[in-house]
């Protein structure tokens, strides 16, 4: 398969971002998103965290599969749909992982206010960046955890964004076979794909899983946001195909 221009682009601007994130730090600061009432968060984050990974395995890991789905979808739509689609979908990941950090947070703030803290004051330590050791004795050890990191933790990568890829590739080439690098088995893109959603939300609900070993620090609920966009722009798109206004070619 021939990579396309958009999935080109997208791949060269994402490894200029991971390069230049290891020689000025500060970028991890600026351009990964923090939770949006973190002072740390700007109006940009967004849209510049599906620039921003972790770590060499994250980059090449998303990287690959943008190659393998990504032209494949852009050879079909155009080079204006797909980059719409991409783009969206990362901001459906952002939007579900928001939301669901702002549940977490707020939940935790109204038990605090309910054993006699105040909404302000522990707010206000939060964007000090300290707490009440004195929390743990009201939320628990586990609850506090989410909490601190719901709100302090930002979020990277692509990986929303290709979740959508990956529904989209399911919906447009259901009998297609898939297989994980590690796990040399081919299936079906249509048993595939709700497969690793499946695992995804039991990783969320649970906390500490990773299908890629290693425990938490996967923002499994912006792998469902993404793919849950995916999903809707893929239904949409399904109703209005004998729409003659094309987007480009």
């Amino acid at each position: 398969m021939r990579i396309t221009d958009t999935v080109k682009h997208l791949i060269i601007v994402n490894v200029i971002f991971f390069v230049a994130s290891n020689f000025i730090p500060a970028m991890n600061q600026l351009l990964a998103m923090y939770y949006f009432e973190n002072p740390s968060f700007y109006a940009w984050q967004p849209l510049t965290h599906m620039f921003m990974h972790g770590g060499l395995m994250h980059i090449l890991f998303n990287m690959f599969a943008l190659f393998s789905f990504g032209s494949t979808l852009e050879s079909i739509w155009g080079g204006k749909k797909f980059l719409t689609f991409y783009l969206l979908c990362g901001f459906g990941a952002a939007l579900l992982h928001t939301g669901v950090n702002y549940y977490s947070v707020h939940s935790a703030v109204s038990t605090l206010v309910d054993n006699g803290y105040t909404s302000s004051d522990v707010m206000s330590l939060l964007a000090e960046g300290k707490y009440d050791m004195r929390w743990n004795n009201v939320l628990g050890a586990g609850e506090l955890n989410n909490f601190l990191s719901a709100y302090n933790t930002p979020v990277v990568g692509a990986s929303g964004a290709i979740y959508g890829l990956l529904v989209a590739f399911a919906f447009m080439f259901p009998n297609a076979e898939l297989m994980m690098m590690f796990i040399p088995v081919p299936v079906k893109a249509k048993y595939f794909v709700p497969g690793i959603l499946l695992l995804d939300l039991y990783g969320g609900v649970v906390g500490s899983f990773s299908l890629f070993g290693g425990g938490g620090g996967i923002a499994h609920f912006a792998h469902i946001g993404g793919a849950l966009m995916g999903y809707l722009l893929m239904v949409y798109f399904k109703k209005t195909q004998f729409n003659h206004n094309r987007w480009d070619r």
